[in-house]
């Protein structure tokens, strides 16, 4: 059975070709209210979205090749299950494992979204949203993974699974959302949205969601660069100035 308090907590990595890296990072810098910490990695490739206060959970990373996305990592409580563990239970939910070193495990889900297992290092602060002029606020709070119809069952347990989770139902039905512990502490929620049967072959992707009760924030997010893409009935998904999609969700 897996143990449901391993994880503790969530980072989300915005990934950006080369091309694109310093627009993008710009554009995600002011929509989050953020500082970027200094490059590090062999290249330079990665980096922190610094809130104002609060622990860290967002990042950015330029690629090597590739088109650009979203992937995750989930950061395991050794002193309560070892990466090694962490591992060992992944593979036969369905994981393929990418790469090995110490504190680190690369790997994708049975769809082929790309995710990391890493260690916790105490992070248990949830930053604040960030307020609009207008009143209101918006807060990057969701990682919505992205699934063909005919993985949407196996990826829904894997991730299940993989974190110990239970997977609840949402009023959408086409939607589930992971139920982390009530006495969890993390500042990124997953969901896991079944995408329509035209698209059979696609592997699983992701993309961001803020809750926002910010009245202005559409318009804010478009006069930084973003475009609307489609206004729904509840949120309104928007493509940020390099091509990337995400939503402003019409909640707290």
């Amino acid at each position: 059975m897996s143990p449901v308090t391993s994880i503790r907590w969530l980072t989300v990595f915005l990934d950006f070709p080369a091309s694109t890296f310093s627009a993008g990072v710009a554009f995600w810098r002011e929509v989050t209210g953020c500082e970027l910490s200094p490059a590090r990695g062999a290249s330079g490739e990665f980096a922190t979205l610094l809130p104002a206060s609060g622990d860290a959970y967002l990042r950015v990373q330029q690629l090597i090749d590739g088109t650009g996305g979203c992937h995750l990592d989930l950061h395991v409580d050794t002193e309560t299950e070892s990466l090694t563990a962490a591992t060992e239970r992944a593979r036969p939910l369905g994981a393929t494992i990418r790469h090995q070193e110490a504190g680190l495990i690369v790997a994708e889900s049975p769809a082929g979204l790309p995710f990391c297992l890493t260690e916790w290092d105490g992070e248990r602060v949830v930053p604040p949203p960030l307020a609009g002029p207008s009143g209101g606020v918006t807060r990057l709070d969701t990682l919505c993974i992205d699934v063909p119809a005919s993985s949407f069952q196996r990826e829904c347990s894997f991730w299940a699974g993989l974190t110990g989770w239970g997977a609840r139902s949402l009023p959408f039905p086409e939607y589930i959302a992971l139920r982390q512990p009530a006495d969890a502490v993390l500042a990124a929620r997953l969901i896991v949205q079944r995408l329509g049967d035209s698209d059979p072959g696609l592997r699983a992707r992701a993309h961001v969601d803020f809750g926002c009760t910010d009245p202005d924030a559409v318009n804010r997010h478009v006069t930084l660069g973003a475009h609307v893409v489609r206004t729904f009935d509840y949120w309104t998904v928007l493509s940020d100035p390099v091509g990337r999609d995400y939503c402003l969700v019409n909640r707290d």
